[in-house]
């Protein structure tokens, strides 16, 4: 009997830990975070405004845009939001920060360089050299290392790159025209144990940047936006004991410290870089074998610093139409990006969202359960409504072409396109992000007996049901509904049927 009972339990285990794995991932709740709050202060999120960049600094080879640090939107969520407009030859020069980033290039393409610590230098420059034996004249080849780095990789428009806090990055354009990318930090991530703001560290040149200043006193805390000249983290040491530890002269060292270069954080490299990159082709096929490595099947396949952390796939285009997650024949679209498809997200515990509406087309009404999400736009425009746990609207308005907008947790959305295709990207402060549907097919609405609905709302049967299956066959993206057919009052009308 004592037997019987211990199967019993064992199987019962084994069921309730297999239901218990659909609602995670890699062992790990959707609703657990490394966040702390944005602000030691309470936030309530009372009203929202769209932001447009409110500070540019100019550089030699482009320019830095900044959203405004000290708005009570972005602090009390956590984030922050810079714009890079790098012209071509231009090199972003490097640098590291306080907190995790995801960055999406809205044009152009170019390099990426990333540092890990303790990863090899795979990349190996080799000279040839041709050397005469002393005892003839027949010669011999020999190769002489004129360079070795860490990998370089390629990106272009619609990629999405993680950048984990504290390594060290520099982007280069070996485009035509200017790249433009939109970077947004996670300042409230458990890695950042400074204070609650972006800190940029640069290790090279002198900048003018702009940043949130974190003031603590008798008062309660308090937030300044300012713009400062900081030197990079050379600088800061003895030039003969660096001199020491480098094993250069102190010329060179001073070179380093970058205390008279004017050029800003993007310099202009008029023979352009010379280093050791992949081809295009070599660079598909490193591609399309990270793709690989990074299907689940494989994932677990790999071990070792140098087989998981060096060679981690860092980004992904989530432009790409064939690659959405959701569409219709429109042309309407929706592609998620989270850490199942990109496993380094797990890291920087972010996620992103692309989003292209056609002419008047809707995403349904919905709400982030873990996490908060802000949009940019990249073209065209739409109207956007959000509303609180009150049921109030603190945000009714337009976004256009360059524009924020913060969508705090558990916040319901609404979001329409106008007369033109209205697109975007989300950034999620979750590397999970889960949303709830208001309406459609995978939606609370579909999901509740129609007994519920009557009593709920004081409704008829006939209507309870026009509610619940009007939109029945549509998913994420709704369809416009002809003027004259929303007018009709048939209780078994249907929309959505083309999706």
């Amino acid at each position: 009997m004592a037997s019987l009972s211990l199967v019993f339990s064992l199987c019962l285990l084994v069921l309730c830990h297999g239901t218990n794995a659909q609602f995670t991932t890699g062992g790990q709740s959707p609703w657990h975070t490394s966040r702390g709050f944005g602000d030691p202060r309470g936030c309530r999120f009372n009203h929202l405004e769209a932001l447009n960049p409110a500070q540019r600094i100019q550089s030699e080879a482009g320019m830095t845009e900044y959203y405004e640090e000290s708005s009570e939107m972005l602090r009390c969520a956590g984030v922050s939001v810079k714009r890079h407009i790098v012209e071509p030859r231009g090199l972003l020069l490097p640098a590291y920060h306080n907190a995790p980033s995801l960055m999406y290039i809205t044009q152009g393409r170019g390099l990426i360089g990333m540092v890990f610590p303790g990863c090899p230098e795979t990349y190996q420059w080799f000279q040839q050299q041709a050397e005469t034996y002393t005892e003839g004249t027949m010669t011999e080849s020999q190769q002489k290392l004129r360079d070795e780095h860490q990998k370089v990789r390629r990106f272009q428009k619609g990629d999405i790159i993680a950048l984990p806090p504290g390594v060290t990055h520099w982007c280069y354009n070996d485009g035509d025209v200017a790249f433009v990318a939109v970077q947004v930090f996670d300042t409230s991530n458990s890695a950042n144990q400074l204070e609650p703001a972006r800190r940029d560290f640069y290790l090279a040149g002198r900048h003018q940047s702009v940043q949130r200043m974190y003031e603590m006193g008798p008062q309660p805390t308090s937030f300044t936006t300012r713009q400062q000249l900081s030197n990079n983290m050379f600088n800061g040491f003895d030039t003969q004991m660096l001199a020491e530890a480098l094993g250069v002269n102190q010329e060179l060292t001073r070179r380093l410290q970058s205390q008279n270069d004017p050029r800003g954080e993007i310099v202009f490299v008029k023979q352009g870089l010379r280093m050791l990159r992949p081809f295009r082709s070599q660079e598909m096929q490193q591609q399309e074998y990270e793709s690989m490595q990074s299907m689940p099947g494989l994932r677990n396949a790999t071990n070792g610093l140098d087989e998981n952390f060096c060679t981690m796939k860092i980004r992904s285009n989530i432009d790409i139409p064939n690659r959405a997650d959701y569409f219709n024949q429109r042309g309407s679209r929706v592609a998620i990006l989270n850490s199942q498809k990109l496993p380094i997200l797990n890291l920087v515990q972010m996620s992103a969202v692309r989003v292209v509406l056609q002419r008047n087309s809707m995403i349904t009404p919905y709400w982030h359960m873990n996490c908060h999400s802000l949009m940019y736009v990249t073209s065209g425009r739409g109207r956007v409504q959000v509303v609180n746990h009150r049921g109030r609207t603190v945000f009714d308005g337009m976004l256009r072409q360059g524009q924020i907008l913060l969508i705090p947790q558990n916040f319901a959305v609404l979001k329409r396109a106008e007369l033109e295709m209205f697109k975007w990207v989300s950034f999620n402060t979750n590397h999970n992000a889960m949303i709830s549907q208001m309406v459609g097919k995978n939606s609370v609405i579909r999901a509740m007996p129609l007994q519920v609905l009557m009593h709920s709302y004081r409704i008829s049967l006939e209507q309870a049901r026009r509610l619940k299956f009007s939109r029945r066959h549509e998913m994420t993206i709704l369809s416009p509904i002809p003027e004259m057919m929303r007018s009709r009052d048939d209780p078994m009308f249907e929309v959505g049927t083309s999706a």
